[in-house]
């Protein structure tokens, strides 16, 4: 599957924008002076690689671990953020610990599968929340434009789990196990056949 066929999928089933697309597009080089090293730290990207797994989770298919989705977030928030959607993730890190423990009083990797998903779900409704803000003047923007004249909306930060999920889907599904597994996989070139049969249930088609 190619870079824009990626995003394409990834965005139809966000119905949203994918952040760092522009960069992802061509080629992920943001030139950021961020340090993001943490983030390929071991325990990081396994912290990662079940956030990812509690949003896609291992069912007759593999899941988002057996991707790697952890490793591959961490590649992507280091060559195709911006400084300040690095800054965003990094902190969510701790952020979405720091929700765990508030709710259920251990931190995300000693809760159990069930917690997780409870959390993740949560959160989920928080960014999507968090997003329908965006532009409507919230109290968090009136603050900041007043502190900045320059500010914009599109200067607002954006939803740390948002990163995530979308990053957990990218990853997925331009991983091997996502294109092979999860989707039927057809390699390219290949023959075309519009009349190819189709069954209600089958899998979306995968194209390199």
């Amino acid at each position: 599957m190619n870079r824009r066929d990626a995003l394409g999928r990834v965005g139809l089933i966000l119905g949203g924008t994918i952040i760092g697309a522009e960069f992802f597009m061509s080629g992920c080089k943001s030139g950021s002076t961020v340090n993001t090293a943490d983030l390929a730290k071991p325990e990081t990207t396994a912290f990662l690689d079940e956030v990812g797994e509690t949003i896609l989770p291992e069912t007759s298919t593999p899941g988002a671990k057996a991707a790697k989705v952890g490793a591959f977030m961490a590649v992507m928030v280091r060559d195709c953020y911006t400084e300040a959607d690095q800054k965003v993730f990094q902190e969510g890190i701790g952020k979405l610990d720091e929700a765990s423990s508030k709710k259920f009083s251990k931190k995300f990797m000693e809760a159990t599968a069930a917690q997780r998903t409870e959390l993740l779900t949560e959160l989920d409704k928080e960014a999507k929340d968090y997003a329908t803000q965006r532009g409507k003047d919230s109290d968090a923007e009136k603050a900041k434009l007043k502190e900045d004249p320059k500010y914009t909306v599109k200067d607002f930060p954006n939803h740390y789990f948002t990163m995530m999920k979308q990053l957990t889907l990218l990853g997925y599904f331009t991983s091997e196990v996502g294109a092979t597994k999860a989707l039927r996989y057809l390699p390219v070139p290949g023959k075309y056949d519009g009349n190819y049969p189709y069954k209600k249930g089958d899998r979306a088609w995968a194209l390199s």
